[in-house]
């Protein structure tokens, strides 16, 4: 079960205490101290947000009804199949702070591939793949009805460069990973389970390199995804992690001097 909204606020203001001011200071890691001048603090804001934030508006208002089925640990929020796109809209896309993050990750360090494990409407998955056309999207949707208004979304803002695959992740996975030779990025967002988590982790990891990042979504929503975020940046691959609290980054670049745990204000 997910945590209350009083136990996440108890834990975000333990986070923020606690965590590098997100400034840079203090951090001996060449590697971080780059990620957070040139991606995590750069404040250019970028054409493409405009657009994809248009399309997010339009789906916060739109009061069509779609039925759901549910893969994985539910909303939170909603607790019927029937559900409204406005409220799936408004209680489940990822935050622009965070969607456009990840945007920055994706022009900063210009991955081949990515692997989206969880589209919902396709606004986060436009800002991967809009953050450089070239990279190559394969995005997971385990609801049919969610899965046909992410590609409504790709449609409108003429994305070319997305594959998305409908249905359970635990078919669409595999079938991402035997059609490429290695992930690049990859951005868990689906399921929210400890078991679920953590079997994408190893299914990731056999496709990774020492430049892959790994990015999953949630990594204190629950007791469980919390189990499994320490279980993940404790795997002897990873040499790597930064924890921003509503995500987890990992790398498994093994020109690292030695392995390092960041918690960084975000």
């Amino acid at each position: 079960m997910m945590y209350s909204a009083f136990q996440l606020v108890k834990k975000y203001f333990k986070y923020y205490l606690s965590a590098s001011n997100g400034k840079g200071h203090g951090i001996h890691s060449p590697f971080v101290f780059d990620f957070i001048i040139n991606v995590l603090n750069d404040k250019k804001h970028y054409p493409d947000y405009d657009l994809i934030e248009a399309r997010r508006q339009v789906l916060r208002n739109d009061e069509t009804v779609i039925d759901v089925e549910d893969f994985g640990a539910g909303s939170a929020v909603i607790k019927t199949n029937k559900r409204v796109v406005k409220d799936i809209a408004r209680s489940s896309l990822k935050p622009k702070k965070y969607a456009q993050l990840l945007y920055r990750i994706v022009k900063y360090y210009k991955p081949e591939n990515i692997v989206e494990i969880g589209s919902s409407f396709g606004v986060t998955t436009a800002y991967l793949a809009s953050a450089n056309p070239k990279t190559k999207i394969f995005s997971a949707e385990g609801a049919t009805a969610i899965a046909g208004i992410a590609t409504q979304t790709f449609d409108i803002l003429q994305l070319k460069n997305v594959e998305l695959h409908k249905g359970d992740f635990k078919n669409s996975l595999p079938e991402i990973l035997s059609k490429i030779n290695f992930t690049g990025l990859a951005f868990v967002d689906g399921n929210h389970r400890k078991e679920a988590t953590l079997q994408y982790f190893e299914a990731l990891l056999k496709h990774s390199t020492i430049d892959t990042i790994l990015i999953f979504d949630d990594i204190h929503w629950s007791e469980g995804m919390e189990a499994a975020w320490q279980q993940i940046k404790a795997h002897k691959a990873v040499t790597l992690s930064i924890d921003l609290f509503f995500i987890g980054i990992v790398f498994f670049n093994t020109r690292f001097k030695e392995k390092q745990d960041f918690v960084i204000r975000f």
